[in-house]
C-alpha cells in the first residue's frame, strides 16, 4: 500500500496535481451491493485505516496533498445526491458507538497520518447534510480528531451558504451549485456578501484560507512544485482555455501530455498479483502446467474490442475488468487481458469470446481444462450501466452476463473447471461452487492495467497465491441483515431514511453473531503452499480505564478583523471577467448594501462567546484523538514457517481480537486488529512478523462520559491468530500472556 501510494503520487506530482481526491474509506463496505464499496480497502474499519494511513503517507512524501473521503455514510450510491427541487439526499441514521467504532475508525488514522484534505459526503448523518453538518466537521473531525487541514465538499454537494462556512467547511468544489448550467455558487461572491453583512465572521473566513494555505506549505508546494501541465476535460493539445465559457473562450495549449508512468507498471502487476485470492483448489487442480489443452469462456477474458477506454469513465462492463465506474476512475494506458497472457504461456488454446455456451460445441477431450471467466460490476451513480444505478441495484450479488449459466454449461461437459472472476465485491457461488466439475476458484478483483499477466503468475506457478477476501462471501443474501443487503428507495417529498439498524454488526461480525456460516469467510485465501504459526505476547503500556488525560490545547489563531470596507469586496476598475466563470467580487452597490446591513465592525457574536480556549473533548488533543489512544499495550511475535515441499509462497497473519467475558457493553464476538504479510518463504524458512495492540484497540466507545473505554482492566481479552477470520489456530490470552494452539474456535 506504502508503494501505491508513492507511485501515485509521483505521477500526480508530475502532472502537477495539488491535491489527490483519495485515499476513500467512505464507504467502508456496509453494503455488499454498494456501488463504490470497489474504491476503498474493505469491510472493516482496521482494514480500511492501515490502507489509507499508508496511501496518505507515500503520496504526501511526495508533496501532493491527500484527500480522505467520504466523511461519512456514503455506503449507497442511490439517492444519495441532494437535486434542488427533484430530490433530497438519504439520512443515514448512525448511533455514536457505531459511527466511532466503525465509520470514523479509518478517518482518525488518517488523520494521524497527516492527512492534508478531507472531503464530506453527499449525504445527509442523522439528518444533516453533511457539507453542513456542524457536528461532523466541528465537533468530531476538527475538534475530538484534531485535524489542522481543509474540509472540502464532494463535486456540487454544497448545500448552503452561511450555514456550511459556521459548520466548519473550507472549501467548496467544484464552485457551482446544483444547477450548473447558471454557474451561481453559495460561496464566492456570496461568501463576500455574507463577511461583509456579519453573516459570517471574518475570524471563519480567515480560518478557511488559513487551513488550505497551510496545507500547501505543509507539503512543500511553495518550493519548484510543477504547475499543471495537462486538461482533465480534454484529450487534445490545443484546446479551448475556459471551456465553461464556451463559444467565448481563447485557446492555448492545454496538455503537455507529459508521461509519468516510469516503472510503475512492475508496482501495478505486483499489486494486483499479491491480490489474486484462491478461494478453492480441489486435487490440487492449479497451478496449471502449460503443455495442458484450455478452454476459455467468458467475455471477461479478453479486453473490450472498442479499446479499454471506449466508455466514458469506464460506464460499461465489456471485456475484461479491471476497474468499476465513475469519478474514481482513471484512463488504461494498456489492458493486459487475461486471454493474451494465457495464449503466452500455453500452445494449446480455444477460446471462446462468449457468454454463453456456442451453439454447435465441440465435444471436449477427456483431459481439456475449461477456464471460465465471469465479472461484476459497480460505480457511481450518475451512471446506468444495465440496469444498474450505481449500486448492483439490478443485478445484485449475481455474476453479470449469464456468468453463473455459463459455469454451470461448461461443468457440464468439461471435468476440471476453473472459474476466474472480476469483481467490486462478493458475490453468490451457490449455483455452481459444489459441482464436482468446479475444482477451482479465483478471485481476481480489479486488477487494472496488469490483468492478464498478474493472473498468468498465479495460474501457472510463477507465484503461489496470497491473496485474502477483504468481505466475507455468503451463501444466501439473506444471510446479512436487511439493513445491509436492501437498498433503500427514493422516497416523494421526504428524506429517505437509511437507518443502521445493525450497529456494529457488519460483514463477519455479524456472520459470527448470527451463528451462519459464509461459503468463504472475511480473510479467506488459500495458497499453493501451507503454513503453521506459533505466537508469544508481551505486556507493554499498563491499562487504565479511561486514557490520560489529554494535552491542552495549543494556543491558537486569533483573527480579530473587522468587517472591512466594501471596496475590499468590489470588482477592480477595468477587469475583464470570462464569460460564466465565477468570481468573488461584488459590484460597488452590493458591497455597499451588505456592508449597510451588518450594522456593526465587528461580527455579533452570542452572549458569552470568548476568545479563551475550552479544553475541548476528552477524547481529543492530537491528531486523531488523544495520543495514549496508540499507546501499545501488547505487542505479539509471529513466527510463520512454510510448512510445505514445493512451492514458495507469502502468508498473512491476521489478529483478532475478543474482549473479555462479563463486560456491559455488548461487543463483536472477534474484531480484526493488525495484520502482516510475510516476505516469500521457501519450504522450510520461517520468519517473525511483529503485531501491535494499542489501547484504542481493547477499548469500545462509551457514549455517556464520550471517550474510548478499557471495558475490564485486568479481564482476559483473547487474541486469536490465523490466516483468516474463521482459520485461527492460535489463541493467546492476555491474562499470563501465554499463547497456544487453539482447540477450538471463536466461534
Amino acid at each position: 500500500m506504502h508503494e501505491r501510494g508513492v507511485a501515485i503520487g509521483k505521477e500526480a506530482r508530475g502532472k502537477g496535481v495539488n491535491v489527490w481526491l483519495g485515499p476513500t474509506v467512505g464507504p467502508i463496505g456496509r453494503k455488499p451491493k454498494g456501488g463504490r464499496n470497489w474504491e476503498g480497502f474493505g469491510s472493516d474499519p482496521v482494514l480500511q485505516a492501515v490502507g489509507a494511513r499508508e496511501t496518505i503517507k507515500g503520496l504526501q512524501a511526495q508533496g501532493v496533498i491527500a484527500t480522505i473521503k467520504h466523511l461519512i455514510g456514503n455506503e449507497q450510491e442511490m439517492h444519495r445526491q441532494y437535486i434542488a427541487g427533484i430530490q433530497t439526499g438519504y439520512s443515514s441514521n448512525i448511533d455514536d458507538r457505531t459511527l466511532h467504532e466503525l465509520y470514523l475508525w479509518p478517518f482518525a488514522e488518517g488523520v494521524r497520518a497527516g492527512v492534508g484534505a478531507v472531503m464530506t459526503a453527499y449525504n445527509a448523518v442523522n439528518g444533516s447534510a453533511c457539507s453542513q453538518n456542524a457536528y461532523l466537521i466541528n465537533g468530531l473531525l476538527k475538534d475530538e480528531l484534531g485535524f489542522q487541514g481543509f474540509v472540502m465538499s464532494d463535486w456540487i454537494s454544497h448545500m448552503s451558504g452561511v450555514g456550511s462556512a459556521l459548520a466548519g467547511l473550507d472549501m467548496d468544489m467544484p464552485g457551482d451549485t446544483q444547477i450548473p448550467l447558471f454557474g451561481y455558487s453559495y460561496w464566492m461572491f456570496e461568501l463576500s456578501r455574507a463577511a461583509l453583512n456579519s453573516s459570517v465572521p471574518m475570524d471563519r473566513l480567515n480560518d478557511m484560507t488559513t487551513r488550505i494555505v497551510a496545507t500547501w506549505y505543509q507539503m512543500g508546494q511553495d518550493k519548484n512544485y510543477p504547475p499543471p501541465n495537462f486538461h482533465v476535460g480534454s484529450k487534445k493539445a490545443v484546446d479551448a482555455l475556459y471551456p465553461g465559457a464556451f463559444p467565448e473562450s481563447p485557446t492555448g495549449i492545454v496538455n503537455e501530455f507529459v508521461q509519468v508512468q516510469a516503472d510503475h507498471d512492475v508496482i501495478a502487476r505486483q499489486i494486483a498479483q499479491d491480490a489474486v485470492t484462491l478461494l478453492k483448489n480441489d486435487d490440487n487442480t492449479l497451478p496449471l502446467s502449460s503443455s495442458s489443452v484450455f478452454k476459455v469462456y467468458g467475455t471477461d477474458a479478453q479486453a473490450n474490442p472498442d479499446g479499454p477506454n471506449a466508455c466514458s469513465d469506464r460506464a460499461c462492463n465489456k471485456g475484461t475488468l479491471g476497474q468499476g465506474w465513475g469519478s474514481g476512475t482513471v484512463d488504461f494506458m494498456y489492458l493486459d487481458d487475461p486471454i493474451s497472457a494465457i495464449r503466452a504461456r500455453a500452445s494449446n488454446v480455444t477460446f471462446f469470446n462468449t457468454d454463453s455456451i456456442p451453439l454447435f460445441h465441440p465435444t471436449p477431450g477427456k483431459d481439456d481444462i475449461a477456464i471460465v471467466f465471469i465479472s461484476s460490476d459497480s460505480g457511481e451513480n450518475g451512471y446506468l450501466v444495465e440496469g444498474n444505478e450505481g449500486d448492483r441495484s439490478s443485478a445484485k450479488l449475481a455474476a453479470w452476463h449469464n456468468g453463473d449459466g455459463l459455469v454451470q454449461d461448461v461443468a457440464k461437459r468439461y471435468s476440471k473447471v476453473i472459474v476466474v472472476a472480476h469483481t467490486v465485491g462478493p458475490l453468490l457461488f451457490e449455483k455452481w461452487i459444489d459441482l464436482p466439475s468446479v475444482k477451482s476458484v479465483v478471485i481476481a478483483h480489479l486488477p487494472g492495467q496488469e490483468a492478464g499477466k498478474s493472473l498468468a503468475s498465479v495460474l501457472f506457478g510463477d507465484v503461489s497465491p496470497n491473496g485474502h477476501l477483504p468481505y466475507s462471501i455468503t451463501k444466501r443474501e439473506e444471510d446479512m441483515p436487511a439493513s445491509v443487503t436492501d437498498l433503500i428507495p427514493a422516497v416523494t417529498l421526504t428524506q429517505p431514511q437509511d437507518t443502521y439498524t445493525e450497529g456494529l454488526y457488519i460483514d463477519y461480525r455479524w456472520l459470527n453473531k448470527a451463528g451462519i456460516k459464509p461459503r468463504y469467510a472475511f480473510g479467506h485465501g488459500l495458497s499453493y503452499t501451507t503454513f503453521s504459526y506459533e505466537a508469544t505476547i508481551q505486556k507493554k503500556t499498563p491499562l487504565s480505564n479511561v486514557p490520560p488525560q489529554r494535552a491542552p490545547k495549543a494556543g491558537i489563531l486569533t483573527y480579530d478583523q473587522p468587517i472591512p470596507g466594501p471596496e475590499e469586496a468590489t470588482n477592480p476598475e477595468n477587469f475583464h471577467k470570462i464569460f460564466r466563470y465565477i468570481y468573488s467580487w461584488l459590484r460597488k452597490d452590493e458591497a455597499d448594501d451588505a456592508v449597510k446591513d451588518a450594522k456593526t465592525k465587528k461580527y455579533p457574536y452570542p452572549d458569552g462567546y470568548s476568545t479563551t480556549q475550552k479544553p475541548g473533548p476528552r477524547a481529543g488533543g492530537g491528531p486523531g484523538g488523544n495520543s495514549a489512544l496508540w499507546d501499545v499495550a501488547y505487542t505479539m511475535s509471529v513466527k510463520v514457517t512454510n510448512t510445505g515441499s514445493k512451492f514458495p509462497g507469502k502468508a498473512s497473519a491476521q489478529a483478532y481480537v475478543q474482549f473479555p467475558d462479563g463486560i456491559k457493553y455488548e461487543t463483536p464476538i472477534i474484531q480484526l486488529r493488525d495484520f502482516a504479510k510475510t516476505k516469500l518463504l521457501k519450504p522450510g524458512e520461517s520468519q517473525t512478523v511483529e503485531l501491535e495492540f494499542t489501547r484504542k484497540d481493547m477499548s469500545v466507545w462509551d457514549t455517556e462520559i464520550q471517550d474510548w473505554v478499557v471495558p475490564k482492566i485486568d479481564g482476559d481479552y483473547k487474541i486469536w491468530v490465523g490466516s483468516a477470520s474463521d482459520n485461527t489456530p492460535i489463541l493467546c490470552h492476555t491474562v499470563g500472556l501465554k499463547c497456544a494452539p487453539a482447540t477450538s474456535g471463536p466461534v
